[in-house]
């Protein structure tokens, strides 16, 4: 039984990392008051590039910067139409969802099955991963998964709430026109950080395919980016609340990892379909929470969705 639920978190763990890389950048974009919808086509770029980009070179850092290339050239392409030419987002992201997603496809046909030659090398930590249930667990990991869970949140918070960067961006988000009365470049706070989530997203699928299950196919990525947007809501735009609904969705999926190990007789549709039900939760339960306190259900950005023209 130790050995199972040694494994349940491990895998909770692993399949929760690429969520929370999406959700991350997604998190820090949406601070600004862009909001991308887009983010699944760019994992699934990440993903189909980096599997690419290894079959040239078998070195998975190679794979990940490629990987963060493609990021960022799909964040200027939808930053552009956003930002500088002031496009709906809801349109434009949805766009993006959809060149993303086919283009993959498309050149990732040939590719299909395809094992990483070089996928990211586990990590164990000395000592730490000697600790009874816990410690292989927490820390026989890849490098993606340590920045995901231990890099990514207190750095993220750091630069949201305790600089003035980070005021800035939240001034950004939540009233452009005052922020840039007081001199701070609204377009380019914008632009810089739509950049940075869309990165952040081809780093999600790049660890799909060189990490978590080291080969591609159409079905990588399938819902993710959108769990992702649904994870910076429930989280309330707050990063420690993002790795929190990371792990919810980790384990939730790693339920079919358990139902295997103990045979239950459960058809795997079911177990598949799992981690959108959680979703579809996490998403109804605060609203119906806030029905009956009738307070207000989230503190998004007052400027979310919004493109702003200096007048």
């Amino acid at each position: 039984m130790e050995q199972i639920l040694s494994g349940i978190l491990e895998q909770a763990i692993a399949a929760g990392a690429a969520i929370l890389l999406a959700a991350m950048g997604e998190l820090m974009a949406e601070r600004t008051g862009v909001l991308n919808l887009g983010v699944e086509g760019i994992m699934a770029m990440g993903a189909v590039s980096a599997i690419i980009a290894e079959t040239f070179i078998p070195n998975p850092y190679f794979a990940l910067l490629i990987a963060i290339l493609i990021g960022l050239a799909m964040g200027v392409i939808y930053a552009t139409t956003v930002v500088s030419c002031k496009a709906n987002q809801t349109l434009s992201g949805l766009g993006m969802l959809f060149l993303g997603t086919g283009l993959a496809r498309w050149i990732g046909a040939g590719y299909s099955g395809m094992p990483a030659r070089a996928p990211f090398a586990t990590i164990r930590i000395p000592i730490l991963a000697d600790i009874p249930l816990v410690g292989e667990a927490l820390f026989n990991h890849t490098i993606l998964v340590y920045i995901a869970y231990l890099v990514l949140p207190p750095l993220v918070t750091f630069m949201i709430y305790r600089t003035r960067h980070g005021m800035n961006m939240r001034a950004v988000g939540e009233n452009p026109a005052a922020a840039d009365a007081c001199g701070v470049s609204v377009n380019r706070i914008r632009f810089m950080y739509t950049c940075v989530g869309s990165a952040f997203a081809a780093v999600g699928g790049c660890y799909l395919t060189m990490s978590f299950t080291p080969a591609w196919s159409d079905f990588t990525v399938v819902g993710q980016g959108w769990i992702a947007i649904a994870l910076v809501i429930f989280a309330s735009w707050r990063p420690w609340r993002v790795v929190g609904g990371a792990l919810l969705f980790g384990g939730v999926t790693s339920l079919a990892f358990v139902a295997q190990v103990l045979a239950w007789k459960v058809p795997s549709e079911f177990l598949n379909m799992l981690p959108y039900l959680a979703t579809l939760a996490l998403m109804i339960i605060p609203l119906l929470k806030m029905l009956r306190s009738q307070r207000k259900l989230t503190t998004a950005p007052a400027a979310l969705g919004l493109p702003y023209e200096r007048s």
